[in-house]
């Protein structure tokens, strides 16, 4: 059937703009639209007009239930489905949704992570309409996208501290628009998140414990043939593919989300989808929603969507590029470089903002992009190393220099060969393209929420520090170029534009004092003082939300390498010894029966031999591991049980895999009772 978008249709179940104009009466649209462009709060009589108005849109587009979704203190989002209507006293169905059933709802919060902050008693949580972000229907449910907290106000999900964050960076950017004589109302961070994933047939998927259990193959033997030949980069779609996208585009296109570029990525059965660019909270929702579209799409397509940052050893993992940019009210990109001399100055203004925040607050970035499934990713030749610096390339370097040398005259001299920066640097971490920045440490199944409430944080400081010396200077553009100047030279260790894989960049690193840091590291460092004091002066956390947030990442990354560990000894028991064991039996059989004819059997022999001694190899590491695995509970506090599970549990669980891989290299195809990377990455029977 031909594919084909009807334009009308186009966020056909969003409650947007174009349907507020059309419901709402123009003085509650106005009101709305204020609320939402100053984070304030909707006047009580104007949330009862737009409740009654969403309602009856929903209603017409069938939805019969409402949920205040949110996004608690994991990667998922959540909401219970209450129903639009109720009974009155003649026990007849009432239509009930008012600007009350809208503004807040409560559910049980007491099985959300909380890191801390609540009693396992404590269960009541809060959700509040976030009037920043559009309503839609969705299976026959309406969605109100929502806050979430506790009932003492502690922050319980990740999109209040990114709204928090999007209105320190909005106040901080003015100012010092303001103080160079700019009339700008309001600046908004906007974002494209281009995610990655791999489609493997769900009937493999099923058959492949470790895919259930932890997202991602704890055992498997590379295939003779892997992403070497650069053959499936942009390569044509296959037509079963192609289908499940075009489903996928149908979907989010109808929920306001376009999708601007789709295409096959560097692994077999890799993928890639980009969006385009929205408003940074917009961006989180929508995102949030391709990845849910993604996994139910692919399984009415009899596939299984794998979200995790390495799914399969031996070919590239899967990130999620996030783009980020800046706006003002007035639709003008601040990180576009322009052709006036206030353009120029402006875009260097901030451009130096924004490596002082990279380079001072590089621990809490790094913490911002941080999970178990990342460090399986990171550091390798396929996405960015740990340590983070800022790729500007060689035309904007130059003109840096030019701008930090005194040759040029600050707001009035127009810089030369500042253009769209036409090359891309896929080693680096944090990398400008022309009028963007793109962080390309985002792990694939993460929200894109933790890391932009991070940069837009960082950011903001450096800008608050940039107005605040602004705002007493005599002449602004002569204290601008000094700013310029000063922070270019005081933080030009994080600018590197060269190849980030190589060997001499990283003893470079460690002489410009810089250095990575794994999901253990990064989460012990989230308490620092530093950070904590960046997050609570810009009232987007408090030190007890911090630590909240920590003690959540550690559990996670406990949790995570537990139940690896605990899946690995299931399958070794009830898969790869099963089958590497029969194989034995059958060698031993044909012996026998070569013996009986008087034929040599010395290849059976040999064979059985070697595969019984990778038995008891794989033996001796399945009672090493379970010996470690018990003695996790006991290995001290939670930064302790972390370093146990990064040094020692997860080494044990590799070697475990190397004794696995061996045997399945040697046991014929027909006994081995996993799917195998062949199988699973080029449909080999």
């Amino acid at each position: 059937m031909k594919y084909t978008h009807n334009k009308d249709a186009f966020a056909d179940c969003v409650f947007d703009e174009v349907k507020m104009k059309k419901y709402l009466p123009k003085a509650t649209y106005n009101l709305i639209v204020n609320a939402r462009d100053n984070f304030s709060e909707v006047p009580p009589k104007a949330r009862d007009v737009y409740a009654k108005a969403l309602c009856r849109w929903a209603i017409r587009k069938g939805a019969t239930r409402y949920t205040h979704w949110f996004s608690p203190l994991n990667n998922c989002t959540a909401g219970k489905r209450d129903s639009l209507f109720c009974l009155n006293r003649s026990y007849n169905a009432l239509l009930k949704f008012r600007g009350k059933e809208l503004s807040k709802g409560e559910g049980d919060a007491s099985s959300f992570p909380s890191g801390g902050m609540r009693c396992i008693y404590e269960a009541r949580g809060l959700t509040q309409w976030d009037v920043t972000s559009y309503p839609f229907v969705k299976d026959g449910c309406l969605y109100v996208p929502s806050t979430f907290c506790g009932a003492s106000g502690e922050v319980l999900d990740k999109k209040t501290p990114l709204l928090r964050s999007c209105k320190a960076l909005d106040k901080q950017a003015v100012r010092v628009l303001n103080a160079l004589g700019e009339g700008i109302n309001h600046v908004y961070a906007v974002v494209g998140a281009e995610q990655e994933y791999f489609l493997i047939d769900k009937s493999l998927f099923d058959k492949r414990p470790d895919l259930v259990y932890a997202g991602r193959t704890l055992f498997g033997a590379a295939a003779p043939k892997g992403q070497e030949f650069d053959d499936h980069y942009f390569c044509p779609i296959n037509d079963r593919v192609l289908d499940f996208m075009q489903d996928v585009d149908r979907e989010l296109w109808k929920l306001g989300i376009l999708v601007r570029t789709e295409h096959n990525e560097v692994a077999p059965h890799q993928h890639e989808l980009a969006p385009c660019y929205t408003r940074v909270n917009l961006a989180a929702d929508s995102n949030q929603i391709t990845m849910e579209v993604l996994k139910q799409t692919a399984d009415r397509h009899g596939f299984a969507c794998l979200l995790h940052e390495k799914p399969f050893s031996f070919v590239n993992g899967s990130g999620k590029h996030n783009n980020w940019s800046l706006l003002t009210d007035g639709d003008e990109n601040l990180l576009e470089p322009g052709t006036t001399p206030l353009q120029n100055a402006r875009f260097l203004l901030f451009l130096a903002a924004i490596v002082k925040a990279v380079d001072d607050y590089h621990e809490l970035l790094l913490a911002a992009v941080s999970s178990h499934g990342n460090d399986c990713r990171l550091g390798g030749y396929e996405a960015p190393p740990r340590v983070l610096t800022v790729f500007l390339g060689q035309s904007l370097e130059r003109a840096v220099s030019i701008a930090t040398n005194g040759k040029w005259r600050f707001g009035i001299d127009i810089l030369p060969n500042i253009g769209k920066n036409t090359d891309r640097n896929r080693t680096s971490p944090f990398a400008f393209c022309g009028n963007k920045f793109e962080f390309r440490s985002v792990g694939a199944s993460t929200s894109i929420a933790d890391v932009n409430t991070a940069l837009n944080t960082a950011v903001a400081e450096s800008l608050r520090q940039f107005a605040d010396r602004l705002a007493h200077a005599p002449n602004v553009m002569k204290s601008a170029g000094e700013l310029v100047t000063e922070t270019f030279l005081a933080h030009k260790r994080v600018i590197f534009s060269g190849n980030n894989y190589s060997d001499e960049w990283a003893a470079e690193a460690k002489l410009r004092g810089l250095k990575g840091s794994d999901c253990v590291d990064s989460s012990l460092a989230l308490t620092n003082a530093h950070n904590v004091n960046l997050l609570s002066r810009h009232n987007v956390l408090n030190l007890r939300e911090v630590a909240a947030r920590q003690k959540i990442m550690l559990e996670n990354y406990i949790n995570t390498v537990r139940v690896e560990a605990t899946v690995a000894l299931e399958m070794c028991r009830k898969h790869i010894s099963y089958s590497a064991e029969k194989y034995v039996g059958m060698l031993a059989q044909t012996a026998q029966n070569k013996g009986a004819l008087e034929a040599s059997c010395q290849t059976e022999q040999s064979s059985a031999e070697r595969i019984t001694k990778l038995l008891q190899r794989l033996e001796i590491r399945m009672l090493r591991l379970k010996k470690l695995l018990n003695e996790l509970s006991s290995s001290g506090e939670l930064d302790d049980q972390a370093r146990y599970c990064r040094d020692t549990l997860a080494p044990a669980l590799e070697s475990l895999r190397r004794s696995a891989d061996m045997l399945e290299a040697l046991t014929p195809a027909e006994l081995w009772s996993l799917p195998t990377y062949g199988q699973m990455l080029f449909g080999v029977k």
